[in-house]
């Protein structure tokens, strides 16, 4: 739940700041290609690979940050999902979870930052309008003008 927490967090506060239908877009994306896949592989509990999903994401679109696991092993942030499924075989969990979880991180990562950048390349993943509709705050007008009891005093008009 922390790892969940606080990386869901910087995503959000970091590379998805202002863009909340982008974000809630991500987690559907990630959560159906999850759940695809996680049936074809009889795996029904995909709290931990949705949790690595956005490790994942977050450590990409952090590549300089360095990191420190338990005090033992120090690597840079795009090497943390990794750790933790190093860790996961370590106390004799199966990585399967974490494989998938990374697998998904890595499809919407190359399909939302790599190959809109590549040559002949675009953008695949668009945001429907329906959640830009429900999340995302309106632009501002800028040829609007309010009616007087709603303009503010003091934003250059007199009372």
């Amino acid at each position: 739940m922390i790892f969940l927490y606080r990386y869901c967090r910087m995503l959000e506060e970091g590379s998805f700041r202002g863009r909340t239908a982008d974000f809630v877009f991500m987690f559907l994306f990630g959560g159906f290609l999850m759940t695809l896949f996680g049936l074809f592989a009889s795996l029904f509990f995909l709290g931990q690979a949705f949790t690595i999903m956005l490790v994942y994401v977050w450590s990409r679109r952090n590549p300089y940050i360095r990191m420190n696991f338990f005090g033992l092993l120090n690597f840079q942030a795009p090497f943390l999902p990794w750790v933790l499924m190093g860790f996961s075989l370590l106390l004799g969990n199966s990585i399967i979870i974490d494989l998938l979880g990374i697998a998904v991180g890595h499809i919407y990562y190359f399909l939302e930052d790599v190959f809109p950048n590549q040559p002949g390349g675009k953008k695949l993943l668009l945001t429907p309008n329906f959640l830009k509709m429900v999340f995302d705050t309106p632009e501002e007008d800028p040829n609007y003008n309010p009616l007087p009891e709603d303009r503010v005093p003091g934003k250059g008009q007199r009372n």
